[in-house]
């Protein structure tokens, strides 16, 4: 395949922050069509001219890319690969529901910008197509066959979104033929479907999980595809994580390939809030007020005994938002660790110096972690061999007993101090719940949006939204060209807490806990260059971004002149 290249500068471009395990891609030759692109680098915001491609280069993302740095990132359309298609008046302008509506349909022109704030002549960034109905559809209602199927781990809310799809296109389009796939994925091949209307899923909505099912793993897209096209299926809704909507892209482009009259929607579910792009997952509000329950338990068994210690483990594999926002609400955490911030145990500043201070100060304390907080720490000190699930997902340690056991271990070994400590773990059930009355409202405009893209024509596309408005967003998760990884498609990135944000800062002043990466007044001088510099490896690791050379700390001073002026290299 031949490479993309600038022109004037030559400028090689690296991309190994957002393609973790994949070649880098380098443009270094000239080649046709010039086009000016808006992306990101590693480090700051640029925009990039002259960027040029051949004409046999194989762009598969929909870019519109402006002068002033205006990027609409479009969705496919069955009109990309079936040109002919005839278009219809949508039910909905005879619907009773929508009469009194001002504004019936979205413009077609109407897009949702990524960025709310920009400066005067900077570029204006990155934008996706607005959600809604459209005044024309591609399905009659009496040609639709509609699918829907859930994959992964459980959320709140699933079923919420569920009962909405089939209720929408009953109710808005006149839909009738909706069928349930069991089991996840591989239900495609190997279960039989289960029918579903408005009767049926009257009251799911007030149950947790999902009651079609789900699994991980099972993707076989020959055997899936197949069995969309033998039963005659045109449009398919999918339930899932990053992982089942890199899945949901694999089945759409199988799908452009075959020439198939099918819209593929994903809808994306994850407890952890860990999809980019979109402002949050349904769930996740849930999942906060659930957590606080535990916390609260946690402390009232802290302060209710001397040296009460109360440790409460949520999820968060890869991102701590469960538990930094669980901490903000609650008010009785005195320390939250997430996967994104390295915590340190022993030393000064360590997590074990700040539990005694603060168990001398307030006689009790409570600590708040994510399932993915410290891993590197667990697997240092069991030699842990790394496995995973059916998904590929890294089965993580338990953090929460490891953490348990070496905290009664410090104290009773090295500080000889009685520590009355109370683990708890409410991870399953939080996510087993139904969803709250806002997570409820939430997945309604979720599944309608979905079946409005769907009805239009849309394909290959997850709704979701983006500053407070829904849009539709690619899936498209391989690689076909250099910016569509700097554009950040919504399957390729994971969201994660910025502990140099001011939500994270809102917590350490809640908490009035130590950062445990402030080296001025906890590290330096007291630990070798070495250490210092795998913990900026970490972070580095943590945050995607390449590891920091030995000899530039965060604060971009140099480390061994650190070292060197503290008082123990000078003794």
């Amino acid at each position: 395949m031949e490479t993309a290249s600038l022109s004037r500068p030559q400028i090689s471009l690296s991309l190994s922050r957002f393609c973790k395990g994949r070649p880098r891609i380098h443009l270094d030759r000239p080649a046709q069509n010039p086009i000016k692109l808006f992306g990101f680098s590693s480090k700051k915001l640029v925009f990039r001219r002259d960027l040029r491609f051949p004409a046999s280069f194989p762009i598969k993302a929909k870019l519109q890319i402006e002068d002033d740095g205006f990027v609409l990132e479009d969705v496919p359309h069955l009109t990309d690969f079936l040109p002919s298609l005839h278009t219809y008046p949508n039910p909905l302008k005879k619907s009773p529901a929508y009469a009194i509506v001002e504004q019936d349909f979205v413009n077609p022109e109407d897009v949702v910008s990524q960025r709310v704030v920009i400066r005067k002549g900077s570029p204006r960034g990155t934008h996706f197509r607005r959600a809604g109905p459209r005044e024309k559809v591609y399905f009659e209602p009496e040609e639709v066959c509609s699918c829907i199927v859930t994959c992964g781990g459980l959320c709140p809310g699933i079923n919420t979104v569920i009962r909405e799809i089939v209720c929408g296109l009953n109710y808005m389009y006149g839909v009738t033929e909706i069928m349930g796939i069991k089991g996840g994925y591989r239900g495609f091949y190997s279960s039989n479907t289960i029918p579903l209307s408005p009767k049926s899923v009257n009251d799911i909505h007030k149950r947790g999980g999902t009651i079609l099912g789900t699994s991980r793993g099972g993707h076989d897209t020959t055997k899936i595809v197949d069995s969309i096209q033998d039963r005659g299926i045109n449009q398919v809704y999918i339930i899932g994580g990053d992982g089942t909507q890199k899945g949901a892209s694999v089945i759409y482009k199988e799908i452009e390939r075959r020439g198939l009259k099918v819209s593929v929607a994903g809808i994306p579910k994850t407890i952890d809030n860990d999809i980019t792009v979109i402002d949050k997952s349904f769930g996740f509000d849930t999942a906060v007020e659930e957590a606080q329950r535990a916390i609260n338990a946690a402390h009232v068994e802290a302060e209710s005994v001397d040296n009460g210690l109360g440790i409460v483990k949520l999820m968060g594999r890869y991102s701590g938002f469960i538990a930094m926002y669980a901490t903000l609400a609650s008010r009785d955490v005195d320390c939250c660790l997430i996967p994104e911030s390295p915590f340190y145990l022993e030393g000064e500043g360590g997590l074990f110096d700040f539990i005694e201070k603060r168990l001398k100060e307030n006689g009790h304390m409570v600590v708040v972690l994510a399932e993915g907080a410290g891993q590197e720490l667990v697997a240092q000190s069991m030699r842990a061999v790394d496995e995973t699930d059916a998904s590929g997902n890294q089965l993580l340690h338990d953090v929460g007993l490891w953490l348990a056991q070496n905290v009664k271990d410090h104290f009773t070994t090295n500080r000889k101090m009685t520590v009355n400590l109370k683990y708890v773990d409410p991870t399953y059930m939080i996510r087993a719940i139904p969803s709250n009355a806002s997570d409820n409202i939430y997945c309604t405009l979720l599944a309608h949006g979905a079946v409005h893209g769907a009805m239009a024509g849309y394909t290959g596309f997850t709704i979701g939204p983006v500053n407070n408005r829904h849009a539709y967003i690619p899936t498209l998760s391989e690689i076909y060209t250099p910016f569509y990884v700097v554009l950040k498609c919504v399957t390729e990135t994971q969201n994660k807490v910025g502990i140099t944000d001011r939500m994270w800062a809102r917590l350490l002043a809640s908490t009035n806990q130590p950062s445990f990466l402030n080296y001025k007044e906890h590290i330096r001088g007291k630990l070798n260059v070495e250490y210092l510099k795998m913990i900026e490896d970490l972070r580095g690791l943590r945050e995607g971004t390449q590891p920091a050379t030995p000899s530039e700390n965060e604060f971009g001073e140099d480390i061994q002149k650190s070292t060197d002026s503290s008082p123990s290299a000078r003794g």
